[in-house]
């Protein structure tokens, strides 16, 4: 593989890796307004099916934006980078 080859193989890489953080930060963007504006709807459908309190459910959404947030930048932001400073290599 050639230098010019494998540095469009990083710049096609480093392009679905910015999508993708762009796309999982507007998944965490919607579903943090959800949780804020029909945060009581949620709560009366999960309620049905688990014996959760408001506080159980309030944390366990908290918790799952964070853990989502955290594989955004783990997966897809740092091999973005990754890629980008790979690339400008001489």
């Amino acid at each position: 593989m050639t230098k010019d080859e494998q540095n469009n193989l990083l710049e096609a890489v480093a392009g679905v890796c910015l999508w993708c953080f762009v796309l999982g930060m507007l998944f965490l963007l919607i579903w943090f307004f959800m949780s804020v504006a029909a945060g009581n709807w949620m709560y009366g459908i999960h309620s049905k099916w688990f014996a959760l309190s408001k506080h159980e459910f309030a944390v366990a959404h908290y918790c799952g934006l964070m853990l989502t947030k955290i594989c955004i930048f783990l997966f897809f932001l740092v091999p973005y980078i990754a890629c980008k400073l790979s690339g400008k290599r001489p």
